[in-house]
This record gives C-alpha cells, structure tokens and sequence, in this order.
C-alpha cells in the first residue's frame, strides 16, 4: 500500500508539472502537492533561516532543504486567493472579491495601501477599471533609504504619485501573462515594466521579486513585490559611462568597440568590475590585456551574459553561458550573489533599459585572455610551472608563440626535484610546436615539441595519451597556447624495444632469450609493439630445469616470448577495469588497473610505459601465463556417470571429470547437477 501511494504521488507530481502553463505554474502546483495532507488550497513554503524570504518549493529545494546554501524551515500556508476558516482543515474558502485599494490590505501590503491614500490614489484604484498592480510589501517599503523615502513622501501629490503609478499598468495581467523578456507600459509616462519570468518559477518585475502572485480584485490584480521599484529610462551603457568608479572600464569598453552593443536592444547581465577590481591586477599583466584588442574582448565580454539575470532569480549555482562562449557559475550564499564561487558582488540589480548591472570588486580573466604561464599559474600544477621557468623556458610561455604545453600533475614529480641540464631537455620536449585543442588530436597523430623530438598520439577507450603522459583535464586553451594538465612526467622514446631492452640490465636474460629465440629482428621493426618484459628476476624464479629446458628450445621459447608481445601500443593509462590485448601467440591477454598498478593475467606491472620508438616495454616479475578457464555446464542425471565422486567439501561434492580430465564441484541446485572445474 505505502508503495502504491509513493507511485501515485509521483505520477501526479509528473502530470501536474507537465501540463503546467508556465516555471511558476510548475512550482505552484508542486507547492500545492506537497501542502495538500493539511487540507485544500493549501502550499508548503520555505523559510530561509533567519530571513523573511519565502519561496514556493521546488522538487530540488523541497529534498535539499537549503536555499542559497541556506537551511530553510517548512511551512504551510494558503495557496494565493485563499484563506481559512475557523474550525475547518486547510484554506477552504475563496478570498472574497474586493477592489484593488481594500485587497492591498489583505495581502501584506497595508502600507502601500496607506500610500495609496495619501498620494490621492485610493479614488483610482476602488473605481471601474482593470488594473495591474505591482505593490511593494510592508518590508519593501521599509528597506526604502531614508533619503528616498523622505522625498517621496514631502511631496506626496507629485513624487509619491508617480512612484505608485510606476507600480501599475492599466490592464489585467495575471502570472501566466507576465512571459519572459516582456515589457509593458506602466501608468506613469509610459515608462516600460520589465518581466522576467525564470525557468525556476521566480518572476521579477525591473528586478523585484513577485512574493504574492495572481490575488484576484472586482478591478484588477495585485501582486505584492518584495521591493520598491524606481523608473528605468538608461541603457546598460550610461550606467557604465556616468560612474566614476568604473572609468576603468569605460576606457576599456570603448577600446574594444563595445560601446554601440551595450546601447543596442537585448537583455544583458554585465557583471561590471570596479577601478579597484582592475587595480588588483599585476600590472604588466592588465597593461598587456588592455593593449590586446583581441584579449581585451574576451576579457569584457567574458563578464556579460547573454541573457538578464536579476539577483532575486537565483536560488541556486546555476553556469550560464557569456558572450565570450565559456560559462561563469552564477550562484548565491545567503544574501550575497557569487560568481565562480566568490561573494565579490558590491552592488546589486542595477537596471537598464536593455539589461541589468551588478558592480563586482575582482575582475574575471577568461582563459582565453591568458599566456600559457599565466594558465599555468592558476592552476594545480604548482610543481611543474616552476621547473618550467626554472629551466628557462619562461619566455616561451609568456611570448606570443603558438604553442601546446604538457603539464604534468604535482604528484607526478618526485619530493625534492632539482633542475638538471636532463631535465631542461626533458621539460623542452614537454612544449609542442603549435597551438592545440585535444579534440583535435588521433590516434597515430605526431607532434613536434621545442626540443626538436616527435611525439605520439595514442587515443583509447577512456583516455586520450601522448607517449605515456594522458590528459587528465579539460584544456585551457589561452591568447596564444593551449595546455594540457597530464598525469605523468613525459618519457621520449630512446631507441627501438631492443635498444631499451639491452639499455636496461634488469632485461639481459630476456635479451638472450630473444636472441635465441630469433626474433631480434622483429624488436627492431617498425612495429608498433607492446611487450610485457620479463625481468631476470622473473626468469630465476622458474626451477632451474625448466629454464634450462626452455632456453635450449628456441621453438617453444618463441612460443612463449611471444605470448609477451602485441601487435599495438598499449600505454599504461589506456587499461582500464577489464582491457583485453591480443599477443602475437596464444589466447587473449587480461589487463585490468588495481591500485595504481597494471595487472597482466594477474600478474603485476613493476615499471610501466618504458617508451621506444616501435613499441612501449612495460617490466614484469613473472612470467605471464594463460589463465585457466573455468568450465561450468549442467550435467544431467543420466550422465553422471563421467564423473567420479571423491569426496565432500562444504556441502558440495569434489568430483573428476573423465571427459576433461580436471577435478571440479558438483553442486545440485533446482533439480539439476551443476559441475564446475577447478
């Protein structure tokens, strides 16, 4: 039965969000849901604690229980145009139907309605008509600057009137007529109201949130906002070219010819950076971004989005796209708005006719307005940038130079590295010649690097490698290079696998092996190989007449040096949970990636990804042999016979099989024997 009702629950929860009108419609009809086992008409609300804001819930709210990363208390309310009755369950009655003047004091908004008296409004507002009016709440009104307030009120038949009649317009508009992007004139000149309508079911109007939506009156409707809203007659622009604070920003506005697309019709967000937000930039680097016209627009644009965000509209970390193409996570801690995280707004819903501005204190750099130095900075490759610079390859990474840095993670680099004329070889060859995105990087692909070595591209299921080194990250692509976050510190190929097999002298019996063997020549193919190298320890560890008798058959020991080898390259970080690899001789070879460690037919990796120009060498301390198969088949009855019984184990009987000749276990299960070889 409680099944039965959860799945009733969701599917209503499913047709009434789906058949829905509009975001707000969705989170009514959820609200309502949730708020129905305390009677009709009745919507659950979240607190923020500590505040007065209240919202309808949502599916992800409701389960969160955190708004702005905020704990909320639940409560339950009566849904808009409904109220209660004394001694019966829920809000069963409809709010009764009076003019616009007598419902503002109905619906939390008594002291607009004390307004309205004073200003002469009251007339307009209890006579014929239909009337839209976005009425301040009582909190609204009191978070008013003094200053303004004051005003307002010392001239109540001219400054109060028309702040109220910006508040109206003169037709009906209920929540499902208030789309997003729209505008309609307000009854006070003709100044347009600005609606925002968000697919998380807040609706603004110039910016304030609608708190109380669609309460019905005999001459129009009322919906109560959480602030005092003013007259919007600037663009984006003229808040930008009027504040001494963003001069900065003007300058650099008109220097990336920005000027007549933040005048245009549209509906921008500009997160505007402050003359003290540039000033904490170093200076060469802002003096360099300032002069690139290129990187300078990225910059500026990387701080606009393409579509008008309003404080109030955010509840949660929501990326939105910029007209730089990348996102900035625009989200919210409490009363603060963030971005990428940080509270670093000042200054909030600061509207214009074609946007809105928030003022911020700390200026975004998109990567694209980086150099591969300053990339590299910002990221958790800490180790690696410095080995950079210390190897003198700093003025590559600043220049303007097309290039592809490989940067390996800190953790790829041993405690206490030091800089060797070695390793200054080795960090040039991790610098490639031109400027790349891995999406344009296959399988085969060779890449030079500045110290004047190709390197090759490996692309497998689940990774995406160069030589033994795979991508780790999402690219930073820069003003003039790319880098690539990797996981190991590169190893050029040195030679062909025989050349790093007789380099290495953990390899001399191998080397003889495969002398013996006669397949020298084929180590020394163009390949590409992949060979799992026995090490003499691996060797001593067979008896010593097995050895012997191996080492002076070459068939056989082909036989088996071969099982060692594939006709690919396999570098270590293109093994997953379960890679299969075909050798040269015999059955498939099992890899699979334990702790860090490949295995081979279960048997342990101790170095991998030694690098040869045909091939990858990867060390092993045993030699591999083909797993045994298991061999699991019903037997019936009749044919039991085959298998002679010798004696119980656990319940289950230890048998041997004629027909394989192996020892297994018979299990009888579901009226069927089952054996299973060992």
């Amino acid at each position: 039965m409680q099944h039965l009702t959860l799945l009733t629950l969701s599917l209503t929860l499913i047709a009434t969000i789906c058949f829905a009108k509009s975001p707000y419609q969705s989170v009514l009809q959820h609200s309502r849901i949730r708020g129905r086992q305390h009677g009709p008409n009745v919507c659950a609300m979240q607190k923020i604690q500590g505040t007065d804001k209240k919202y309808f819930t949502n599916c992800k709210q409701w389960y969160h229980r955190k708004i702005c990363g905020k704990p909320t208390v639940i409560s339950y309310e009566c849904c808009p145009g409904y109220e209660k009755l004394p001694g019966e369950k829920g809000c069963p009655a409809a709010l009764p139907l009076v003019n616009i003047y007598n419902t503002l004091g109905v619906v939390g908004a008594a002291t607009t309605k004390m307004y309205s008296e004073r200003a002469q409004l009251r007339e307009e507002i209890e006579g014929p008509g239909s009337f839209t009016f976005f009425a301040p709440s009582n909190q609204a009104w009191a978070a008013l600057p003094n200053e303004i307030l004051d005003a307002l009120v010392s001239n109540v038949n001219i400054e109060l009137l028309n702040a109220l009649h910006y508040h109206m317009v003169n037709r009906r508009l209920t929540s499902e007529d208030l789309k997003h992007g729209s505008a309609f004139p307000s009854m006070y000149q003709d100044f347009n109201l600005h609606i925002h309508h968000y697919p998380n079911g807040i609706v603004t109007v110039n910016c304030a949130r609608l708190v109380k939506t669609d309460q019905h009156a005999t001459n129009g409707i009322v919906h109560v906002v959480d602030r005092v809203i003013t007259a919007v007659t600037n663009d984006v622009h003229t808040f930008i070219d009027t504040d001494d604070d963003l001069e900065t920003l003007r300058n650099a506005v008109a220097a990336a010819g920005l000027t007549q697309m933040l005048e245009s019709d549209g509906h921008y967000t500009v997160f505007a950076p402050t003359n003290e937000a540039f000033e904490k930039i170093p200076p060469e680097m802002l003096n360099r971004i300032l002069g690139d016209p290129v990187a300078l627009k990225d910059l500026l644009n990387y701080h606009i989005l393409k579509n008008m965000q309003c404080a109030e509209s955010i509840t949660s970390g929501t990326p939105l796209e910029t007209l730089q193409g990348t996102v900035l996570e625009v989200g919210c801690d409490g009363a603060d708005m963030t971005l990428n995280g940080k509270a670093i707004i000042q200054k909030k819903d600061q509207l214009g006719t074609n946007g809105v501005v928030h003022y911020i204190n700390e200026l975004l750099i998109p990567d694209s307005a980086k150099t591969l130095l300053e990339l590299a900075q910002g990221s958790a490759v800490t180790t690696a940038t410095k080995l950079f610079v210390d190897a003198g390859l700093g003025s590559h990474l600043s220049g303007s130079e097309a290039l592809t840095i490989l940067t390996p993670q800190n953790e790829a680099f041993k405690e206490g590295v030091t800089m060797t004329g070695d390793l200054k070889k080795l960090l040039k060859n991790h610098i490639l010649k031109e400027q790349l995105s891995s999406g344009s990087l296959y399988y085969g692909q060779e890449l030079e690097t500045l110290g004047g070595i190709k390197l090759r591209v490996f692309v497998y299921r689940n990774s995406l490698c160069i030589e033994n080194s795979c991508i780790v990250a999402h690219d930073k692509i820069g003003r003039f290079g790319s880098m690539f976050t990797v996981d190991k510190v590169l190893t050029p190929p040195m030679g062909t696998i025989m050349d790093v097999l007789k380099a290495d002298n953990r390899f001399s019996l191998l080397v003889g092996a495969i002398q013996t063997a006669g397949l020298t020549e084929l180590m020394n193919q163009a390949g590409p190989h992949t060979v799992f190298a026995p090490t003499n320890d691996a060797f001593s560890a067979l008896p010593k007449a097995d050895l012997n008798k191996l080492m002076s058959n070459p068939k056989e020991l082909a036989s088996v040096l071969k099982y060692h080898m594939a006709k690919e390259i396999l570098v270590s970080g293109g093994v997953g949970s379960h890679t299969r690899l075909k050798p040269l001789q015999g059955d498939k070879l099992e890899l699979n990636m334990r702790n860090q460690t490949v295995y081979i037919n279960k048997v342990p990796v101790v170095e991998a990804d030694l690098m040869a120009t045909n091939g990858v060498v990867h060390a092993v301390g045993a030699i591999i042999k083909p797993l045994r198969k298991s061999n699991r088949f019903t037997v019936h009855e009749d044919r039991i016979n085959h298998l002679t019984l010798l004696g119980e184990k656990k319940k289950n009987i230890i048998a041997y099989s004629t027909s394989t000749q192996n020892q297994g276990i018979v299990t009888f299960v579901d009226g069927k024997y089952s054996y299973l070889e060992l």
